[in-house]
């Protein structure tokens, strides 16, 4: 039998490297939207593992994928084919664009594979020149050195230099500031469909339409980060569907395995042949559990009546928000796509989101932040509304109670 040592939160100072700063209590137990932790309080989940429990915690179906495939096979090298990898391939090709997939354990993985393959591409079919990659800032595309060097944030390469090179940054939603970027060099353009970390901001349907011309005039390829805005989280499938055009590559992750490590990069046959066998790989990508548990995820997520809810929840969610903005003035504009929404924060309140998120978890709601002036809320795509009402009163208590003490 397992031997449980008694831990309490003192216990993460004392063993953990110190890169994180979680909360002054530990969860234990969840369900559906809500959890519970060591002393026995309840909290309402707006926060859903930073956008990864789409159906929340525990979810018989995912419960019931995981013990099953546990009791069959945990686990081959890549010199196997398994059933649950091919399973949920063909389910995620014959739902999107792609032809072909490439499993990984995260996003980050997701977007490294994603990236060596674009400059590879690129490499077999123009030559060695063909090497830049140009991002936008305040892009967030995982913690790799490659992958925080293409995203456009300062505060995540400080220290880590020298930095991968030919790597541009223009801004977000700027199509004149791509199009002077972009030349007969640049293999890839990448962006996030909606900035997640960046400050949930969504792409304009004319800037995403522009990048695709651009690059099929510049023989680039186009990459969408769909890690956080993948997998219903804005209402559609993907987030890609609905702009009107497809990418050449996407990467997919958090909410693909609703709190089961895995990601995935999607692409086309024609750009997939330049992964010859030996050319990249992964220990635990297409790992049976994984793919077992995100094959269960998928069937429920892709069924219409899911992804529709999204679009109501959202517009619940949005009237809430901005109601609490208008009575206390606190946020500027609410905005996002489905259920991954942010909230800018007036320029009373200039970058003081943590302060939020602590006055939010005193009244039981767990939320999030894309930067310090944005309130985030990535909830369970299965939310009820009742927890959506009560979560929403929840945080206006806490909104009420920080406004009044900085008065």
């Amino acid at each position: 039998m397992t031997q449980h040592l008694p831990v309490t939160r003192a216990t993460f100072d004392e063993v953990m490297v110190p890169n994180y700063a979680p909360a002054a209590f530990v969860p234990v137990r969840g369900a559906g939207s809500r959890l519970w932790d060591t002393e026995g309080r309840e909290y309402i989940d707006f926060a859903g593992g930073i956008a990864v429990n789409a159906l929340g915690h525990c979810h018989p179906a995912m419960v019931a994928a995981l013990t099953e495939q546990a009791g069959k096979l945990w686990h081959l090298s890549n010199g196997f084919a398994n059933e649950p990898a091919m399973e949920l391939a063909k389910k995620l090709i014959n739902n999107t664009f792609a032809e072909k997939v490439f499993f990984a354990n995260s996003g980050a993985e997701a977007n490294e594979a994603a990236f060596k393959l674009a400059r590879k591409y690129a490499k077999d079919h123009y030559g060695p020149e063909k090497v830049e990659i140009v991002s936008t800032f305040n892009s967030f595309h995982g913690r790799t050195l490659f992958t925080v060097s293409v995203g456009g944030q300062e505060k995540y390469t400080k220290g880590y230099e020298p930095l991968p090179p030919a790597i541009k940054h223009v801004p977000y939603n700027d199509l004149e500031a791509m199009r002077a970027a972009i030349s007969d060099k640049t293999c890839a353009v990448v962006i996030e469909p909606v900035q997640g970390e960046g400050g949930i901001t969504p792409a304009t349907a004319e800037y995403v339409k522009g990048l695709r011309e651009l690059c099929d005039a510049h023989g680039a390829l186009l990459i969408f980060d769909e890690v956080q805005s993948g997998m219903g989280r804005t209402g559609e499938l993907y987030a890609y569907m609905g702009y009107g055009i497809a990418p050449d590559i996407l990467s997919t992750a958090k909410a693909l395995g609703g709190g089961f490590p895995i990601g995935a990069m999607l692409t086309t046959d024609k750009v997939a042949k330049s992964f010859t066998v030996g050319t990249h790989g992964s220990t635990y990508g297409g790992n049976p559990l994984a793919c077992a548990v995100a094959s269960a995820v998928f069937d429920i997520i892709s069924s219409p009546e899911v992804l529709e809810g999204v679009k109501a929840k959202h517009a619940r969610f949005k009237a809430g928000l901005e109601a609490i903005g208008r009575d206390f003035g606190v946020f500027k504009e609410v905005r996002g796509k489905g259920l991954l929404i942010g909230c800018e924060l007036t320029a009373d309140w200039k970058d003081k989101a943590k302060d939020f998120m602590t006055a939010a978890v005193a009244e039981g709601v767990l939320i999030l932040q894309a930067g310090p002036n944005v309130v985030r809320l990535a909830p369970s795509l299965l939310i009820p509304d009742a927890d959506i009402d009560a979560g929403l009163e929840a945080f206006r208590r806490g909104v009420a109670k920080l406004v009044r003490k900085a008065a």
